[in-house]
Formats: C-alpha cells, sequence, structure tokens
C-alpha cells in the first residue's frame, strides 16, 4: 500500500510538472524543443493518411450497407464477438416477391411468366450483390479498419509518450537554467567590510548546495535527453512506415476496383439475358404493344399482308402511306402547342387528345399521330400518354 500511494504520489508530481511546462509553453514564458523539418512532415503525413483513411472506411461502409440500422447491427455483434446473421439483399427480395406473386397470377398467364423470369434475373443480381459486398469487405473494408484500429493507435501512443519525454525534457533545461542562475548569485563574493563573517559562511554553504542542485540537474537532464532521443526514434520509424501502409492500400484499392468491375459486368451480363429471353417471347408474353420495339414486327406484318412496304425505308416519311396497325394505338394528351415544321408532322393543340401509334423504323422520340383525317409525326416530350 506504502508503495502504491509512492506511486500515486510520484505520478500526481510529474503531472503536475509537465501541465507547469505546458502552460508556461503556451503563455511564452518557457522554451519548446522543436522536433527537426523532416519529422514534423512524417506526423503531417501521418495525420493526413489517417484522417483520409477514416474518411474513406467511413463512405465504403455507407456504399456497400446504406441502411444505418444494419450498420449498427453489423458493429454490435463485432464487438460481442459474434457472427452476424446472414442478411438477405434487397433484389434478392424483391426476386422472391415477383416469385411469390406469379403463383399467384398463375405462371402461366403473360404477367406471371414474366413475373418469374424478371424474379429470377433479381435474385441473380441479388447473390452478385451478396458476393460483392463480402469481396469488398475482406479486400478493402478490413485493411483500413486493420490500420486505424491497429497501426494507428499504435502510433498515436507512441507521439504521446513522445510529446510526454519532451515536456519532461524541457522541464530539465528549465530547472537546470534556474539552477544554474542562483549558483551565479551565490558564488558572488561578499564585501568583508559590510559583511559579517558569519554571513559569509552561510553564502558558501549556498553556493555548495547550489552547486549540487546544478549536478543534479545536469544529471537528470542527461537521462532526459537519452529517453527523449529513444523515444523520437521509435516513433520516427513507426512514421516512415505509412509508405508501407500507402503501398498496402494501394493493392487493396486494386483488389476493390476488379470486385466491382466484376460485379457490374455480371449484372450487366444478367441483364442482357434477361432482355434477350423477353425479347424472344411473343406479343401474348409482352401485351405492351405500343413499346417502341415490341411493335415493329406486328406494324411491319400489317403493311406487308396490304402490298404496302415499310413506311420508313427512305429518309422522308410519306404520310399518305402510312396506316394505323391493327393493335397497338393509343391516346395522348397534347401538353404544349406546336407547330408543325413540314408537312410530314402534325401541329398540336394544348390539351386536345389525340391518337398515337409507332412504327418500325421510326426515331424513338417521335411517334405518329391522328386527329380525324389529319396525321403526321409528333414529338414524344409533348404528350402524356393515357392508358
Amino acid at each position: 500500500m506504502d508503495f502504491n500511494v509512492k506511486k500515486l504520489a510520484s505520478g500526481a508530481g510529474l503531472f503536475f510538472t509537465r501541465a507547469v511546462q505546458f502552460t508556461e509553453e503556451k503563455l511564452g514564458q518557457a522554451e519548446k524543443t522543436e522536433l527537426d523539418a523532416h519529422f514534423e512532415k512524417l506526423m503531417s503525413r501521418a495525420d493526413c493518411t489517417k484522417n483520409w483513411t477514416e474518411k474513406m472506411y467511413r463512405q465504403t461502409e455507407v456504399l456497400l450497407q446504406p441502411n444505418p440500422s444494419a450498420r449498427i447491427e453489423e458493429f454490435l455483434y463485432e464487438k460481442l464477438d459474434r457472427k452476424a446473421p446472414s442478411r438477405i439483399t434487397n433484389a434478392e427480395l424483391l426476386g422472391q416477391y415477383m416469385q411469390d406473386a406469379a403463383k399467384e397470377f398463375g405462371p402461366g398467364t403473360p404477367y406471371g411468366s414474366t413475373l418469374v423470369k424478371v424474379g429470377e434475373c433479381e435474385r441473380r443480381l441479388g447473390a452478385a450483390e451478396r458476393e460483392f459486398l463480402q469481396t469488398s469487405a475482406i479486400s478493402f473494408l478490413t485493411p483500413l479498419r486493420n490500420f486505424l484500429e491497429g497501426d494507428w493507435r499504435t502510433i498515436s501512443k507512441e507521439r504521446r509518450l513522445l510529446e510526454n519525454l519532451r515536456l519532461d525534457l524541457d522541464a530539465c533545461k528549465t530547472r537546470l537554467k534556474k539552477a544554474k542562475v542562483a549558483e551565479a548569485k551565490a558564488a558572488m563574493a561578499p564585501d568583508f567590510q559590510e559583511t559579517r563573517p558569519r554571513n559569509y559562511v552561510l553564502s558558501a554553504s549556498a553556493s555548495a548546495l547550489w552547486s549540487e542542485e546544478v549536478e543534479k540537474a545536469e544529471h537528470e537532464l542527461r537521462v532526459a535527453q537519452t529517453e527523449f532521443d529513444r523515444q523520437a526514434e521509435v516513433t520516427r520509424l513507426l512514421l516512415e512506415g505509412i509508405s508501407s501502409t500507402h503501398v498496402n492500400h494501394l493493392r487493396c484499392l486494386h483488389e476493390f476496383v476488379e470486385a466491382q468491375a466484376a460485379y457490374y459486368k455480371q449484372c450487366h451480363l444478367h441483364m442482357q439475358e434477361l432482355q434477350q429471353e423477353l425479347g424472344s417471347c411473343n406479343e401474348d408474353v409482352l401485351p405492351n404493344a405500343f413499346a417502341l420495339n415490341s411493335t415493329h414486327s406486328m406494324a411491319t406484318a400489317a403493311f406487308e399482308a396490304k402490298g404496302i412496304g415499310s413506311p420508313v425505308e427512305t429518309e422522308t416519311l410519306k404520310i399518305e402511306e402510312v396506316q394505323a396497325p391493327a393493335t397497338g394505338t393509343r391516346k395522348a394528351k397534347v401538353l404544349y402547342d406546336y407547330d408543325a415544321a413540314d408537312s410530314s408532322e402534325l401541329s398540336l393543340l394544348a390539351d386536345e387528345v389525340i391518337t398515337v401509334y409507332t412504327l418500325p423504323g421510326m426515331d424513338s422520340d417521335w411517334l405518329i399521330g391522328e386527329r380525324g383525317n389529319q396525321k403526321g409525326k409528333v414529338p414524344v416530350t409533348y404528350l402524356e400518354l393515357l392508358s
């Protein structure tokens, strides 16, 4: 118990000495040992690395898991050293809902069979997303977190220790300086005509005491300087290791980019396969005859049945030869007035309702509009399609 009390008292005294030295430095009443420019540059580089690594880590977490509640849950499981339960992705959940809906509507119906195909594609997209999340967490997030929670904590600890030893060193310098000033005053020879012999003896005794104090302060300064130099070298080596950290993070960044590229490529392939599968379906499976791509074959067949070639075989559309398809026409409300640029276009008045349809080979920004006996091309952006 006595040892603990002494240790506590010694620690309190050391803390007080450092606090006094720090305060005097801030007030400009004490000198401060400055680190060399290279060392300061290393510390600045380390601080910059830590700050940007932390920002990238946090934002990557948001990218991989946008749900803050889910991130908090994963954080708690990690702190409790327990494995987080497997979480289904949004795409997989959507795919499951689509397939369940197809069972209700009937998988044999056009809508139900399409839901089955799209739902399966969404589930594949969700599986690819889960694989991407796992790969990114291992190859990119984990190294960043290891730096912040491992290497950086060690660097911060050693830097705090260096700062404390620097305060101790400067306090020793201040103590030595004060002791030398006092020794010089005590060593001044007294005037024997005005000073009694007894005072001379006391002065000589004080001078000897201050000489001992100077020797003690010099010894403490040498010890403090040695400890400071040793700690400065340790801290310097750790700060120089930031270069290795950059190399490691560069490799992890390449792996993250490769994982992203593979994920998006896989998603693109899945969507292309889905488009081809849906495109191969007949009109009964895709009943939206107004879709530009899906009505081309039907309109062409109607023209061929009447012995008329495709109306868009030349650069100039021949309006007089255009015939509305048997199916696929829709009503549209005009949003703004439009003046026809030439005879192939139809002028429009706001709020009127016209009939519109598409033709194979037409620009997707245009439709054929009919108002009574008048017909011509109309811009899609001027229309509101009605169900």
